[in-house]
């Protein structure tokens, strides 16, 4: 009896069972709201997948705009089902991540599993929330992969966005079927029947396609997945055939390695098995497979056409490798054709505050880039910031993102510099042609900028930008974009008081502030997206900042001609402001190659050396005076300006 007592007083014992009272590891499913007579759950209080047939399994991501309420339907979703309890708590329950909640974006795509009854059946719907950015599209595309169908989410508030568009020719050239839902009628200022208007003319929707929800009310909300079983078509899956899955997704878990997310294309898995990759001949052995809804629970198996999770000691992103596919040791297929490589928009150093961490900085890193596949990796140095890392992110969100994650989920704290655009060069030189073995390089940092007598043209990276905005605003619009060097392709109404715009623009000037005065401009009414387009002659050049004479690697930067003059002054006159002054004269200076185009000097402490002089012959004060300079211009020379660290760093932050 005291034994008893004890454990039943054992904090850790009640925390144990708490977990396991609220996540539902050891009973998931067990109250359902349209729970069927026949429970899918085996004796053990696991869900039997073998009850799933592929006939009866739908795969399907929502798709929207930023802030459409993509994570708010989910939530409905699961609640509806009884995959979740309803409470008032529950908001962007799939949105996991610390940097989610405090940004209010969904930048991870989470995948969550429910049971619905419909017409005396059981299906199994296998839900992909995706974020909504620009920047994430990478996400959003990986998730298509895992899926048969779409929910494309519109807020009837604020219509058809630029993102919505992208999205939808995404689903549209994945051949995916797509359910147009209409969120928020609620609000008083939803515009229904002009986001309808919007959908016909942009998508070419009939009005009996369109579904008008309230996702925040629950609100048709239970239409919605009668329609997913309906419209949305079951997997082409074959069970019969020797297992196959695609790995679209992947978390690391610091006592278990990497969790895989896979959706299974034919046969079945177990735990216990061995499997391989079509990447690397490696066998490892199935520790834990089972679905996600929205915790993890295990099944022990997985079936034909069923998404869900697979641990089997995977360590590393070389192992677990997005895109790969997976079989039996024993049973060798024919890979997938995968994920196109994700091609990165804006790179950016990132190096530890003190070499000390460099270690356990490429620990976190390598680790995270495990779980955002779309990171780009190369080894950089710097003199004044030593080892650290060359990161290629899809946009400036992104690079920000990525080091919010390092700091919360890994404790690294890093520097980031700012952010450059890869640009092109074709050679003339022949030595050059000879050492790159080609004609065109590609150009990741001012370091590698050739000089202007070795190449007969630059280019830069051009992207094709999409607005949407009201029409009040366009004048303001065409100046930005003007200022922008963009380029006007495309004018066209989408409604009675809504134009969409499409612009050529240079990726080195929407990078930094572009979306920022998009927003501050027509009051946070337009919409911004962006794909890339082509690489276009420019003429460019490297910016180089001098102290004393000597150049700072660090600030160089690649402009346009036309703005090297604004960069470089505003460089020189925010150094200046953050370099404290020295014993001796500090000059820094903005340059073209040999032209100075921006000057700024600190001027030097002086010490009065004739403080102790009292009278006496001129030609004493004279002697001190002349020791005195000729010091400071020896100390000039070697060019040892002392700049703090943090002063640094904010530079590169400009």
């Amino acid at each position: 009896m005291t034994t008893l007592w004890r454990s039943l007083a054992c904090p850790l014992c009640q925390r144990i069972r708490l977990i396991s009272h609220n996540v539902g590891y050891l009973a998931p499913f067990a109250s359902r709201r349209h729970a069927s007579s026949k429970s899918p759950e085996n004796h053990a209080g696991q869900v039997d997948m073998s009850q799933f047939p592929v006939e009866n399994i739908r795969n399907f991501s929502i798709i929207a705009h930023v802030d459409h309420g993509k994570s708010t339907l989910a939530d409905r979703l699961l609640e509806i089902t009884g995959t979740i309890s309803q409470e008032a708590s529950n908001k962007q329950v799939l949105d996991k991540l610390q940097v989610e909640r405090e940004r209010g974006i969904t930048v991870k795509a989470q995948t969550a599993s429910m049971i619905h009854q419909y017409q005396g059946k059981t299906y199994l719907l296998n839900l992909i929330d995706t974020p909504g950015h620009v920047d994430f599209n990478y996400e959003v595309s990986r998730s298509l992969a895992a899926c048969q169908g779409v929910l494309l989410l519109v807020d009837a508030n604020q219509g058809v966005q630029a993102q919505t568009v992208a999205n939808f020719y995404l689903a549209f050239e994945a051949e995916l079927a797509i359910i147009p839902v209409i969120n928020k009628i609620d609000l008083k200022q939803a515009d229904v029947e002009s986001t309808e208007e919007q959908m016909r003319r942009l998508f070419d929707f009939k009005d009996k396609d369109l579904f008008k929800i309230s996702a925040k009310l629950g609100i048709n909300c239970e239409e919605i997945l009668d329609a997913v079983i309906q419209r949305i078509p079951p997997p082409k899956s074959d069970p019969s055939k020797p297992w196959k899955a695609l790995l679209f997704d992947s978390t690391y878990n610091h006592f278990r390695g990497a969790v895989t997310n896979v959706a299974v294309i034919d046969g079945k898995v177990q735990q216990g098995d061995k499997i391989s990759s079509a990447h690397n001949s490696k066998v490892y052995e199935v520790q834990e497979v089972g679905i996600m809804s929205p915790d993890y629970q295990s099944t022990q198996e997985l079936h034909a056409g069923q998404v869900g999770y697979l641990i089997a000691g995977m360590k590393s992103i070389q192992e677990a490798r997005i895109g790969d596919t997976l079989h039996l040791s024993s049973s060798p297929v024919e890979p997938l054709p995968g994920f196109k490589p994700a091609k990165p928009m804006v790179f950016g150093g990132i190096f530890p505050m003190e070499q000390s961490e460099y270690r356990d900085l490429k620990v976190a890193v390598d680790r995270l880039t495990l779980n955002d596949s779309s990171v780009t990796v190369a080894k950089d140095s710097s003199p004044a910031l030593g080892l650290g890392f060359r990161l290629g992110f899809l946009g400036l969100l992104h690079m920000e993102v990525f080091n919010q994650r390092l700091e919360q989920e890994y404790n690294a704290t890093a520097i980031v510099t700012t952010p450059s655009v890869p640009c092109k060069a074709r050679l003339s030189s022949e030595k050059l042609i000879k050492q790159y073995k080609t004609d065109e390089i590609t150009i990741f940092s001012p370091a590698e900028f050739p000089e202007k007598r070795d190449v007969t043209e630059y280019l830069e990276p051009i992207v094709m930008g999409t607005i949407i905005t009201p029409d009040v605003h366009l004048n303001k619009i065409f100046s930005l974009c003007e200022a922008k060097r963009g380029e006007q392709v495309d004018f066209t109404y989408i409604d009675a008081s809504r134009v969409l715009l499409k612009y050529k623009l240079p990726l080195n000037e929407i990078v930094v502030d572009f979306y920022d005065l998009l927003k501050s401009i027509t009051s946070g009414y337009a919409s911004f997206d962006y794909e890339d387009h082509s690489y276009e002659p420019s003429d460019l050049v490297k910016l180089d900042v001098l102290l004393n004479g000597q150049v700072i690697n660090e600030l160089s930067t690649i402009v346009h001609k036309d703005k090297a003059y604004p960069v470089g002054k505003t460089l020189a006159s925010k150094l200046k402001d953050v370099i404290p002054r020295q014993l001796y004269e500090v000059v820094i200076q903005a340059a073209l190659g040999n032209k100075v185009i921006a000057r700024e000097t600190i001027k030097a402490y002086k010490k009065n050396v004739l403080a102790k002089c009292y009278g006496g012959d001129i030609s004493r004060k004279m002697k001190l005076l002349k020791r005195q300079a000729e010091g400071k211009k020896r100390m000039k020379k070697i060019g040892n300006v002392d700049i703090p660290k943090d002063a640094f760093i904010s530079v590169l932050k400009r």
